[in-house]
């Protein structure tokens, strides 16, 4: 059984992931972007996917660290969407077989 409060955080971070890809557009739909902008208007959603494991840095169960280090090995060679199945998916196995 999920914890009330995670699951919370969960819809919240999501919600907050989506507002921000969809809020970008629709503000700036008529402006032509630099590169630049482009670039931190794609990057923002990753920045949030970020503040999950963000906490995991600190932690001293081995396997969320283990966990990281994966999805930061997969960060090196894979984009955002098989990086985060990757991390979701280590960090779920990891955490049932070590802890």
């Amino acid at each position: 059984m999920i914890d009330p409060a995670t699951f919370f955080t969960i819809v919240l971070m999501a919600g907050v992931t989506y507002l921000t890809r969809i809020g970008g557009y629709v503000v700036l739909r008529n402006r032509t972007l630099s590169a630049r902008a482009t670039a931190v208007m794609e990057a923002a959603p990753g920045c949030v996917l970020i503040s999950v494991i963000a906490p995991d840095f600190v932690s001293k169960n081995p396997a969320d660290l283990a966990a990281l280090a994966i999805t930061v090995l997969a960060a090196t060679r894979l984009s955002m969407l098989p990086t985060v199945l990757i991390g979701v998916g280590a960090a779920g196995l990891l955490r049932h077989f070590i802890a």
